[in-house]
């Protein structure tokens, strides 16, 4: 029965151990150095953030026999004292359950006395917006003219309800929430010191569960080592919170993008066996549809998160209106989500929704390639694909000899990528590109400014690996990022899909037997049924 829960076990007991809060850690610090320490802290942030804790660092560091490099030792008597509770200059108190303002009298009426152990006698009060407003009062005088031997620390997660006259004298710090990815690395170093076996997508997943507290994420780690049953695994930590994992939301948006109405129905299929929360599944979607949107509007806007590379796939096939537009769908029906007959029916028909209100001819390339003047063309070149019916009806025109060689490479180029077999953000780098120039030295790749988000260090790095093994020469990768007139690999496959699937409809609304059904039946043709073989 000795055991101790990850989030007292693994408290900070030193500056260098917070997570998270390095301009809090910093300013402290620095005053620890200059011996420039004020004489009442406020803390303030979420649960679960550190408050308390850098409170009891600070309260240990001021009173530390020994700091190292500004840091409490740990060692000396009074760090272990103070770790161990019986540290009497450290009187610690919390404010919600001594709202009184005889209870305030009574500690400071002790304040005058000289510390018994430290340097400092030092008083930490938690949650000090729940003192009262005489107790507000008693405490005014105090910590305006505090004798020289006392430090405040106070701590509140509701900073506005604390009177102004206290908050203009008090050096205010505000503790950040923490990110995903902060969590997610501090869960990972805590379970290999706890030589406890655990998947990266059931911590991510605990991760997002946190939001933004460590506390409640080790809490939620807690809970997960227990459901099982030693280790940390997708699956359990999907029903233990009972939802579902990143996966399907991804699949679903890639299906959305492609205005596959099947596909997502199916794939909603699979999660309501998972029996999921279907809020918790639109909340997701909206989610990464927000963060799209961030990546499309500000480049390496998300570089810090763990699936940066999923959302960047993800924005490369929608353009930011449809993104906008997606997210006011989803904003409107979660709120209406309870309305409707059950949650399954309310989140499919959010989905519809979507696709109902697609604009017109929308594809799946996010920024269509701007037409720009080149020199030595007589007339405008036609697009390097044309649908079969547009080229019957065509005229004629004369392209100046470097468009012509520029056309036939990319014809190339498209067919090297897919001779090279690579996958994922790296082929949606190379699909976006037109071949400029290759030889065995050096590849020279132009890139439409609609996509530079797809660029990163690490997908170019790929992608001349890949065009390395291709060649068999070690040949250097150069990237130019300009406007072209000519359609990348990523806008012909658009048109190859988009030919198909109108050839399979005028097949369908041609057919003899189809014409025959609707004159004497009243049959029509479901829209958005037809897909071409």
């Amino acid at each position: 029965m000795s055991y101790q829960v990850l989030a007292r076990k693994w408290r900070p007991h030193n500056f260098t151990e917070v997570v998270g809060q390095e301009h809090v850690v910093k300013s402290l610090m620095n005053a620890l150095q200059h011996d420039r320490l004020h004489h009442a802290y406020l803390f303030t942030g979420t649960r679960g953030v550190g408050k308390t804790t850098i409170a009891r660092i600070l309260a240990k560091a001021i009173n530390c026999e020994n700091l190292q490099d500004f840091n409490p030792c740990g060692v000396c008597s009074v760090c272990c004292d103070l770790d161990e509770g019986r540290f009497l200059d450290l009187i610690e108190v919390d404010a919600a359950s001594r709202t009184k303002v005889e209870d305030t009298r009574d500690l400071l009426d002790n304040a005058q006395y000289a510390p018994n152990q430290g340097r400092y006698k030092v008083y930490l009060i938690d949650e000090v917006h729940m003192l009262s407003g005489h107790s507000f009062n008693a405490l005014l005088k105090t910590l305006e003219e505090p004798p020289p031997h006392v430090k405040f620390l106070l701590a509140t997660t509701d900073p506005h309800k604390i009177p102004v006259t206290v908050l203009s004298r008090c050096l205010q710090f505000n503790l950040k929430r923490l990110l995903p990815g902060q969590i997610f690395t501090q869960m990972e170093f805590i379970l290999q010191q706890e030589s406890i076996e655990a998947e990266s997508g059931a911590l991510k997943l605990l991760s997002r569960a946190a939001d933004g507290s460590m506390r409640d994420g080790l809490s939620l780690l807690d809970q997960a080592i227990v459901y099982g049953n030693g280790k940390v695994g997708t699956e359990d930590v999907n029903m233990m919170l009972g939802t579902v994992a990143q996966q399907p939301v991804e699949n679903i948006l890639t299906a959305l993008a492609e205005g596959d109405a099947v596909a997502i129905l199916d794939k909603i299929n699979e999660i309501a066996n998972l029996t999921p929360d279907f809020s918790d599944v639109l909340q997701q979607i909206l989610q990464v549809l927000h963060r799209i949107a961030l990546l499309q509007q500000i480049p390496g806007a998300i570089d810090h998160d763990f699936d940066a590379e999923m959302i960047a796939a993800l924005a490369a096939k929608y353009t930011p209106e449809d993104v906008q537009l997606y997210y006011q769908i989803g904003l409107v029906g979660q709120r209406d989500l309870d309305l409707a007959p059950d949650p399954r029916s309310g989140f499919e028909m959010v989905m519809l929704r979507m696709l109902t209100f697609r604009p017109a001819g929308t594809v799946s390339a996010p920024v269509k390639p701007a037409q720009i003047r080149q020199p030595n063309v007589k007339t405008q070149a036609q697009p390097a694909y044309e649908p079969a019916a547009t080229q019957q009806s065509a005229v004629v025109v004369e392209n100046s000899p470097s468009e012509t060689v520029a056309q036939n490479q990319d014809t190339n180029w498209m067919e090297m990528v897919a001779a090279m077999k690579i996958s994922g953000l790296t082929r949606e780098l190379a699909h976006n590109c037109i071949l400029e120039n290759i030889n065995d030295t050096v590849c020279t790749l132009i890139l439409d400014p609609g996509h530079k988000q797809l660029r990163s260090a690490r997908t170019e790095e790929n992608l001349q690996k890949a065009l390395q093994a291709y060649r068999k020469a070690p040949l250097k990768l150069v990237i130019t990022t300009e406007k072209t007139t000519i359609d990348t690999p990523a806008v012909q496959l658009t048109k190859q899909r988009e030919d198909k699937q109108q050839a399979a409809v005028d097949a369908i609304n041609s057919d003899e037997n189809v014409q025959t059904l609707k004159e004497h039946l009243g049959a029509r043709v479901m829209p958005g049924t037809i897909e071409p073989i």
